[in-house]
């Protein structure tokens, strides 16, 4: 069992920037795939980021050059630096981990975090 805790979450304005961190504990990460999803109100969670076990990464169109996923096995955890940030980028973001799967995909994501919420006036 991996529990996943999210931190960093917070109010910015419009062209801010927050580095969230996904700390996991139960079992170490370096063998799984990892992610960052959002969902905002009214909308389906989707795929923010993702990392793989070989640090090969993936990103929604919207947050390309803008958001930065990063892997730390030694201390356990991921985590998403994001700059230039949008009032649409207001959401409860979420990591994730699996071991095998589409990465794009959040079913099949085996394990969550409780969520962090972002939010960015404008």
């Amino acid at each position: 069992q991996v529990q996943l805790v999210e931190s960093g979450g917070g109010l910015v304005q419009a062209g801010g920037s927050l580095r969230l961190s996904c700390t996991a504990s139960g079992h170490f990460l370096k063998d799984y795939l990892l992610a960052w999803f959002r969902q905002a109100p009214g909308k389906e969670r989707q795929l923010v980021a993702a990392i793989n076990i070989e640090s090969m990464t993936y990103y929604a169109d919207s947050v390309k050059g803008r958001f930065t996923v990063s892997r730390d096995n030694a201390k356990n955890m991921v985590a998403l630096q994001m700059s230039s940030l949008k009032p649409e980028d207001t959401a409860v973001y979420y990591c994730a981990a699996q071991r095998t799967g589409n990465p794009m995909i959040a079913s099949e994501y085996v394990y969550w975090g409780q969520g962090t919420q972002v939010t960015v006036s404008s």
